[in-house]
């Protein structure tokens, strides 16, 4: 099965991304079927919960047990974790440490991410979100059910490998989720668990 960003992430792709660091080069993206984009079958990719967002925005205490940053979203690639799309620019956005497991523990990376300041609707697309849009190649990585990496499985893939490698590898007995983050700053995009 090949896998196709979907029409929301072809867009971002063809607006590119303009910060500093970022690469620019896009790939070809093929056309959306009749259902408004193809989907990759098998697999489910998370944005944070919609609580922790919420408590975020209302002034909740981010990893470090400080309060997130506002300020204006800034250039082309601003990733929201909650939507899972760019914020857009000049819009509020949030900067704060997260660490998307349940405990500190030696495995538990926690770093900076954005979100929208506004209410957003949680990502809940078939396809591919369009924060994976933005780059050519992302850092994915397994984790086993005691929330800590299963050596072996990180490593940088294509954007248009991230599917295959994800299900390549919750196809695998120690395997519970997959997290995706950037190739580059090892900031944390989004979970993938099996559908």
């Amino acid at each position: 099965m090949t896998d196709v960003l979907t029409p929301a992430a072809a867009t971002a792709t063809a607006a590119g991304a303009d910060a500093p660091g970022t690469d620019n080069r896009t790939a070809a993206v093929p056309p959306a079927d009749d259902l408004g984009g193809l989907r990759i079958e098998g697999l489910r990719f998370e944005g944070l919960d919609t609580a922790t967002a919420t408590a975020l925005r209302r002034g909740g205490p981010d990893a470090h047990g400080q309060p997130a940053e506002r300020v204006q979203a800034s250039g082309a690639s601003n990733p929201c974790r909650h939507c899972l799309d760019m914020v857009p620019e000049g819009a509020g956005m949030l900067i704060l440490a997260h660490r998307p497991f349940p405990a500190p523990q030696p495995y538990a990376e926690t770093g900076p991410i954005f979100l929208c300041a506004d209410d957003c609707a949680r990502w809940a697309g078939a396809g591919l979100p369009p924060v994976l849009a933005a780059s050519p190649d992302y850092l994915v990585k397994g984790y086993g059910a005691d929330h800590c990496i299963v050596y072996g499985t990180g490593g940088i893939v294509a954007r248009d490998g991230i599917a295959g490698r994800a299900r390549a590898l919750l196809a695998r007995g120690d395997v519970v989720f997959v997290d995706i983050r950037s190739a580059r700053n090892n900031c944390f995009l989004a979970r993938v668990r099996a559908a």
